[in-house]
């Protein structure tokens, strides 16, 4: 026997619900286990009934859909989420997935791509009405630039990245000044210069850095 997909349907529209309802219920791997009309009823419906994907309406009333997202991060099991919207809104699509969503339906287009959608959050892959194409490659570049322009060790100089080096060992500054025959202002300057390139804030954010990237400091 093959296993259906659970979903829940959040909507405060009880006509639009059941509408989704039926639409689903009609495909022989999909099965609705339940409704809610509201953030707080939707809370309750997922924690009783541990779906494996719930349909979320941004707009609702109460608790919204993005906070309902925000509610199921603390949960031990956690459903796909599939956002539903009337709005044509590119802060709205980077909130929700910002908020971990695989998927971002427009309503006027959730009939015809509700089991789609479905199918392929279940998988583990995004889903987002057509429509909103540009939308994701807006977030796409976006993320690119970030990681192009994020700082890294390739920006700090021979010297700074032996003190680094020394530092993801957990070596103390005045081990670190005799390795490396400076006075310990200067590894206490590498280290300021270190951490304004990086920036790193924070008493322990150097450390944190080179016990991160520990690896890659040593084979360099």
């Amino acid at each position: 026997m093959i296993n259906k997909i659970r979903i829940v349907i959040a909507d405060d529209h009880p006509v639009f619900r059941r509408g989704l309802g039926q639409i689903l219920g009609s495909d022989p791997a999909l099965n609705v286990v339940g409704e809610a009309g509201n953030g707080d009823e939707a809370l309750a419906r997922i924690s009783e009934l541990q779906p494996d994907v719930v349909v979320l309406d941004v707009d609702m009333p109460g608790r919204n859909g993005f906070d309902v997202a925000r509610q199921l991060q603390s949960f031990r099991i956690q459903p796909a989420i599939i956002f539903l919207t009337m709005h044509r809104d590119e802060s709205l699509f980077n909130g929700a997935f910002d908020l971990g969503a695989l998927g971002y339906l427009l309503k006027d287009s959730a009939v015809s791509d509700i089991v789609a959608s479905i199918k392929t959050v279940v998988a583990g892959q995004h889903f987002i009405s057509p429509s909103l194409s540009t939308f994701l490659v807006n977030r796409s570049r976006r993320a690119t630039e970030l990681m192009e322009h994020k700082p890294s060790i390739l920006y700090l100089t021979p010297t700074e990245r032996l003190v680094l080096q020394r530092i993801a060992e957990d070596k103390p500054t005045k081990v670190i000044a005799q390795e490396l025959g400076i006075s310990l202002r200067t590894v206490e300057n590498h280290r300021a210069h270190i951490c304004r390139k990086l920036e790193l804030r924070g008493p322990n954010a150097l450390l944190k850095f080179a016990l991160t990237n520990k690896s890659q400091l040593l084979n360099n």
